[in-house]
Order: C-alpha cells, then structure tokens, then sequence
C-alpha cells in the first residue's frame, strides 16, 4: 500500500518540467534566444518585417529597379493610365503624371526618400528624448522639474502647426523635413524611458554600481540605459510611421518635400486636381503609404511582443 510520503513525492517529482518541455515553453533560454523564439512564432511580426523589407530593397536600389528617370518630363505622355486599363501600355506599367513622369519610377523613389525622413526624424527624437528623459529620471529634483516643463510646453503647442511654421522659416528640403520633425518629436521617448529609469535607479544593481564607487554618469549609460532598449525601440518603429505620415502631411500641404522629388505626399496632392477623372494618381501613392505604416506598426507591435521579458508560449 502507498504512503503518503510516497504519493507526495511521486507527485513532486511528476510536477517537475523536463529539459524539453522547458525548451517548448521558452525556458531555459538566454533572453536573446527566448525573443527569436518568439518573433518566429509572430505572424504580425513576419508580416511587417517581409513588407519592409522589401519596401528596403526597392528603395536601397531605386536606381536600379525604376524602369525610368523619375524627373523626366514628356508631355505627349502625360496622364497615360495604368496597364490594367483602357489606353495603357507595358512600357508606363503604372501610367504617367501630368508632367508625363512614369510613376512607377516615382513611386519606388518615393520609398527611399519616405524611409530615409521616417529613420532620420525617429533617430533624432530617439536622441533627445532618450537623453532628457534618462536625465531626468535618474538625477530627478530640479532637473526633473525642468525637463517636466519642457514636456508642460511642448505638448502645449501642436506639432504639426509648430512643424509647418518651422519649415515655413527655415525653408523646405529633405534635410530641414527630417530635423524639423525629430526636434517636434520626442516627448514619447522622455516619458518612457523617465518612468522606466525611476524604477530602474531603485533596484540593487544600481546600488550595487554605486557601492563599487561608479559615477553617476557610469551608471546611467552602462546600467540604466542598457535596460531600457526593449522599450526604446517600440517606441522608435512607431515614431518612424509617425515621422513618415507628418512628412506626407506636409507634401500634401506644399511644406514638405519640394518638387520635383518624388514624395508620396507631394503625388497625392500633384493627382488631387484629376483624381474624379484619373483616380490611380490618388490611389496608388495612397496604397504605398499605407502599406508602409501598417507594416511600421505591425513589425512594432511584434517587437513590443517578443521583448516582453515575462511573457511565455
């Protein structure tokens, strides 16, 4: 007959997980290892992750892949419609605009310029707000209080007026769109990483660090800021699709990217004029800033998801 010291230790040791079910459940692993484990099971992070990389290829070698030169004018060509319609042909596959540009051509240049502002205005933001919020949140006091202000203000004012007025001043081009928007840009990053760095400067590794006779710049870029990745670069995908719809915004406005450079925005308001009679000058550069933010979003959501150091499958 069984005792009871038996049943509990039959028991105890049936409770026990085996290497392999740990492996299943995703521990066991190292951190890295654990994530990868994940991202390989987000669909919405392979969705997002395939599309923009794609849309990186077609952009990285727009020179080569565009079947013509964006800025070449042709006006006997103007306003051919796409090759699935009445009147297109193979050579335009997406048509011509009203300068006869092809814009296919204008399309995949677009790309390039739409992510090189997104990447751009979200590392400046990224830069700025990282570094006051990192500030504020370890040192606190009257540094705290200030950078609190600075948040107080900004928000105050919309961004999107403040960035219109700004390129209105300085003047419009590629480079002054993408400090414009970061500068505008990173009160999202201070109140995370402070929030995250007031919890973080309690713990005992910090106290650790302290002991050992650190300075307090030591701990916060080699203890603090280490800790705070995971959330700093969900924060980052989505400034980026952020950076990228303010830019399209301000193209469509006329103070953002100057003609004749291909943007997504400036297309769709270029097209706006004849878009009850040519709708796909509308439509297609929609469709292309769509795609990209979705994907943006998607790939951010997963990499929020698999970074969650708690989380199990």
């Amino acid at each position: 007959m069984m005792t009871t010291r038996q049943a509990l230790g039959d028991a105890s040791i049936a409770s026990v997980d085996t290497p392999s079910e740990l492996e299943e459940g995703g521990l066991g692993l190292s951190p890295t290892m654990a994530a990868l484990k994940r991202a390989r099971k987000h669909h919405g992070l392979k969705i997002g992750f395939g599309i923009l990389l794609v849309m990186a290829v077609f952009a990285l070698f727009a020179p080569w892949l565009a079947p013509h030169d964006p800025y070449l004018q042709n006006l006997s060509l103007r306003m051919l419609p796409p090759v699935w319609t009445e009147g297109g042909n193979w050579e335009y596959l997406l048509g011509t605009d009203h300068l006869g540009r092809d814009y296919l051509s204008r399309l995949i240049h677009g790309a390039r310029i739409s992510m090189t502002i997104g990447l751009g205005a979200a590392s400046i933001g990224a830069v700025i707000g990282v570094t006051l919020g990192l500030i504020a949140g370890y040192f606190g006091g009257w540094i705290d209080q200030a950078v609190n202000f600075l948040v107080t203000c900004q928000l105050a004012v919309p961004s999107l007026l403040l960035i219109m007025a700004l390129v209105f001043v300085i003047g419009q081009s590629v480079t002054v769109v993408i400090f414009v928007i970061g500068a505008t840009h990173w009160v999202f990053y201070l109140v995370v990483t402070r929030s995250a760095t007031l919890r973080l400067r309690e713990l005992d590794f910090v106290a650790a660090a302290n002991a050992m006779g650190c300075s307090k710049f030591q701990i916060a870029v080699r203890e603090v800021l280490p800790n705070l990745v995971n959330q700093i670069m969900v924060i980052f995908t989505l400034e980026v699709a952020v950076a990228i719809l303010n830019e399209a915004t301000l193209s469509f406005l006329g103070l953002g990217i100057p003609s004749p450079l291909p943007s997504w925005g400036l297309m769709i308001a270029e097209g706006k004029t004849a878009m009850f009679f040519q709708p796909w000058l509308v439509i297609l550069p929609g469709i292309a800033l769509f795609i990209l933010v979705i994907a943006i979003n998607l790939l951010g959501d997963g990499v929020r998801d698999v970074t969650v150091t708690n989380r199990r499958n």
